[in-house]
C-alpha cells in the first residue's frame, strides 16, 4: 500500500475516534497503528507499505477503541515511571499521578542501598512495588490484593521484571501481622457520584472495586489507617494515594487513628496526591513497653 494510502487510513481512523468522543484521537490512531506493525509511534515516519491483513487488524483495534475500551487494554501495556507494565481486563490502568508516591518514597528514603521491607496494599498491576524494588535493589516486598485477576497481573509484572524472588504475593485483605519499613497503597477513593461521572473507559471497563470507596470516597482510608500503626516498623512510613480535595478529611482519619502526619505531596499539577504517615511517639513508647514486658516474662 502506498504511503499516501497509509496516511488516508490514519486520517480515517482518527476521524472515527474523534467522533466517538476521544480527545486524543490522532495520537491513539498512531499508537494503534504502530502496535500492529510492532513499532514505536515515532517509527511510523517513512512507512509506506503495509499489507491488507495489517490494515484489517488495525481497523479492528480502532473499532475497539471507538467503543471506549482503554488504549492500554488494547495494546496490553502501559508505561509507569518509565517502566513497561502488562495490563488488561481486571486491573486498574496505572495513572501518572500515582507516580507521586514513588517520587515521595525516593525523597523520604534517599539511601538506594537500604535493605527495606515494603508492602503494596491493593497492588493491582504491581506498578508501585515493581517501581520501588527496581530502585531499591536490596529491598524485598509483599504485594497484596483482594482481586485474583489483579494479583495475576501483578505476578506477571513481577516476573517480567525478574522480581519474583524479592517479592511475595498474597490474595486477600492485608492483615498487618508483619511490620514493614514502607507501606504503599493506591486505594479506591472515588465517591459514587464521581464514579458515575467517569469516562466510559473507566466505568465500562476498569474494575469498580479498585475505584469506588463508598458514598464519600473515604471508606478505604477508614479501613486502612488502623492497620498502619500495627504494620509499620519504628521509623517507617506509609505513603498512600488520595483523591483530589480529600486532604483535610484524610488528615482527620490519620489523627483519629493515633498516627503521626508527616505531610502531603502534590502531583505535577500541584494537587495533593498522597499522604505520608508514620507511627506516633506514644504508640512507639507503648509498643516498646510491651516488648520489654514480653522479654522479661520469657526470662
Amino acid at each position: 500500500m502506498a504511503g499516501e494510502a497509509v496516511r488516508d487510513v490514519l486520517v480515517a481512523a482518527a476521524r472515527d475516534l474523534s467522533a466517538a468522543g476521544i480527545d486524543t484521537a490522532r495520537l491513539d490512531a498512531r499508537v494503534l497503528f504502530a502496535h500492529v506493525l510492532g513499532l514505536g509511534p515515532e517509527e511510523l515516519l517513512g512507512i509506506d507499505r503495509v499489507d491488507s491483513i495489517q490494515i484489517e487488524r488495525f481497523r479492528s483495534l480502532v473499532a475497539r477503541r471507538a467503543a471506549r475500551e482503554p488504549l492500554a487494554y488494547i495494546t496490553g501495556c502501559k508505561e509507569f515511571y518509565s517502566i513497561e507494565f502488562d495490563v488488561g481486563p481486571g486491573v486498574l490502568v496505572p495513572r501518572p499521578e500515582t507516580e507521586t508516591l514513588i517520587d515521595e518514597a525516593l525523597r523520604r528514603f534517599p539511601d538506594r542501598n537500604a535493605s527495606l521491607r515494603v508492602v503494596d496494599v491493593g497492588t493491582g498491576s504491581g506498578c508501585l512495588i515493581v517501581a520501588f524494588l527496581l530502585r531499591f535493589p536490596k529491598s524485598v516486598g509483599l504485594a497484596v490484593d483482594v482481586s485474583p485477576e489483579a494479583l495475576n497481573w501483578a505476578r506477571r509484572n513481577l516476573a517480567r521484571h525478574d522480581l519474583e524472588r524479592r517479592c511475595a504475593t498474597e490474595l486477600g485483605e492485608w492483615n498487618a501481622d508483619t511490620q514493614f519499613d514502607v507501606i504503599l497503597a493506591n486505594p479506591p477513593y472515588l465517591t459514587e457520584d464521581e464514579y458515575g461521572r467517569t469516562a466510559p473507559e473507566v466505568s465500562h471497563y476498569e474494575p469498580r472495586v479498585a475505584l469506588v470507596a463508598g458514598c464519600d470516597g473515604l471508606a478505604a482510608y477508614r479501613a486502612l489507617m488502623p492497620k498502619i500503626g500495627l504494620g509499620l516498623k519504628e521509623g517507617g512510613l506509609a505513603i498512600i494515594e488520595i483523591g483530589a480535595g480529600q486532604m483535610s478529611e484524610v488528615e482527620k482519619i490519620v489523627a483519629a487513628n493515633g498516627l503521626r502526619l508527616h505531610g502531603f505531596a502534590g502531583d505535577l499539577s500541584g494537587i495533593a496526591r498522597c499522604v505520608i504517615a508514620g507511627r506516633s511517639r506514644w504508640r512507639q513508647v507503648r509498643d516498646g513497653k510491651k516488648a520489654v514486658g514480653k522479654e522479661l516474662a520469657t526470662r
